[in-house]
């Protein structure tokens, strides 16, 4: 058997998702920029006939970064540095490397069925659990595929410890596997009674009862793929890029079980002063406003690992979209709980604001971060330095620039969407009509498509880094300890 110092590991499973990460991240962001324009010019709505309408194309937006973008990333991570934390090669375990190549190859397949789908219009109506019946079993496979992966690796893994990326990756495994199964229980009609369309299926949940286990799933799709899948790779991807140590093991373990424990029961702050029971809607509010706690010892913990280092923010742009990441979480996790708060949802709730809330923490903190995990893995999964740094700096600031417009705008937006729905004249009559916050926001609607696309921009440079970097860069003799070499 191999020596641990002369493991040489397999990272062809990593690269194939590292590839997926970029695709699905342009797709997901061009049908976002799309609709962000739809929404600000309700013309191009019918230039693409049915398919190019906003209610086709915002579910593959969703789902394209959601399980596209951000999944890939996720598996391109796990299949990088699992081998490494775990003192494993798949070169040893031709069964964990067939696992991988099925997984990405059969996830490949999930997200074509799942574009075609809904394009078609195929759909279950569920926030974030589109997808028809027939692809729910889909997902299923794919997903019980990287729990085989993880576990069969630890199984077999020469590190006792299991690092704490690791432990993120289990509770995103865990959650959703649980979570998912549950929201899309179903019964498909036409296997019942052979009226209707195959791909039809009715909830076994109804009413009340539908929204409270939707929303149990919806808001922990985002804590347990854009949260906890993402706390597992900036917990790797910042040490080893900085060189330094984690501020705190204390910090990290209070966090990791504080955000196991709250953010189970949030997600029914999304049903503020609906039919469920007011306990629930309190419930959602207080575990909402506790998950501060969690949520920013993780992102301290991450600043504070820089501690005497700050001087890299200068040297490498990595560390800058990292710390951003960081920065950007904390921003999130904040704003998110004070809208839970019920005097605040009041005025919030189905506003622009809450989507601000959502791509400040999508843009900033699951961007970065991935885009910065990419940009460290691909000279060690192809043993060349990163074709330019200067092209780095430039996506760096025109992407800060970007989200910054684009959450900006939407918090405006939002609020003075909320001030005029419920201002009254002095009969106690509603002062404005639906129209005129439509008319008041179209401004707001441009600048935040502006910002998109210039994040879509800065997307697509990166995309050329890496392209440049694979193809055309200086290749390296040895893996470099810590910071990524770049040309100038």
């Amino acid at each position: 058997m191999q020596s641990n110092s002369a493991l040489e590991y397999d990272y062809s499973i990593a690269k194939l998702f590292l590839f997926a990460t970029i695709v699905f991240g342009i797709v997901g962001l061009l049908l976002g920029v799309i609709v962000a324009f739809q929404m600000a010019f309700p013309n191009l709505n019918y230039l693409a006939g049915e398919f190019g309408t906003f209610g086709r194309l915002r579910p593959l937006h969703t789902n394209g970064i959601i399980y596209g973008f951000t999944l890939s990333g996720i598996w391109a991570a796990w299949y990088y540095l699992g081998q490494r934390v775990l003192k494993i090669s798949y070169n040893e375990h031709p069964f964990l490397k067939f696992i991988g190549h099925l997984h990405f190859w059969l996830y490949i397949l999930l997200m074509v069925l799942a574009v075609v789908s809904l394009f078609a219009g195929l759909t279950q109506s569920k926030e974030y659990a589109e997808l028809v019946w027939p692809l729910d079993l889909l997902v299923v496979v794919v997903w019980v595929l990287w729990g085989v992966s993880l576990f069969g690796s630890m199984g077999v893994r020469r590190e006792q410890t299991i690092y704490i990326s690791l432990w993120y990756f289990i509770a995103t495994f865990v959650a959703i596997s649980a979570l998912y199964i549950f929201n899309n229980l179903s019964v498909p009609t036409y296997l019942i009674s052979g009226v209707g369309s195959f791909w039809n299926s009715i909830s076994l949940y109804a009413g009340t009862n539908d929204a409270m286990v939707q929303w149990w799933f919806g808001h922990n799709a985002v804590a347990f793929v854009f949260t906890s899948g993402i706390i597992g790779v900036i917990y790797y991807f910042l040490p080893k890029e900085s060189g330094q140590p984690i501020f705190s093991y204390k910090l990290t373990l209070f966090s990791f079980w504080g955000l196991m424990f709250v953010y189970i029961w949030a997600g029914s702050h999304h049903l503020i002063y609906s039919t469920v029971p007011d306990w629930m809607q309190t419930m959602g509010s207080i575990f909402s406003i506790v998950l501060i706690l969690p949520s920013w010892g993780t992102a301290v913990n991450m600043l504070l690992t820089m501690k005497g280092q700050w001087h890299q923010l200068k040297e490498s742009p990595l560390i800058k979209f990292l710390i951003l990441a960081s920065t950007f979480y904390m921003l999130s996790t904040l704003e998110g709980p004070i809208q839970s708060i019920k005097s605040v949802n009041a005025l919030a709730h189905f506003t622009d604001w809450i989507i601000g809330h959502v791509h400040d923490g999508v843009l900033g903190w699951v961007g970065f971060t991935l885009i910065a995990a990419c940009y460290h893995m691909t000279p060690r999964l192809f043993k060349r330095e990163i074709y330019s740094k200067k092209l780095m700096d430039i996506q760096f600031w025109i992407q800060t620039i970007a989200i910054i417009l684009y959450f900006s705008s939407m918090w405006i937006a939002g609020i003075t969407q909320g001030m005029m729905w419920r201002a009254t004249d002095e009969f106690g009559n509603l002062a404005y009509s639906f129209i005129d916050t439509v008319t008041v926001l179209f401004p707001y609607y441009t600048i935040r498509a502006i910002g998109g696309a210039m994040y879509l921009i800065g997307f697509i440079i990166f995309a050329y880094n890496i392209i440049m970097t694979i193809v055309a860069s200086k290749e390296l003799e040895k893996e470099p300890n810590y910071a990524t070499p770049m040309a100038a």
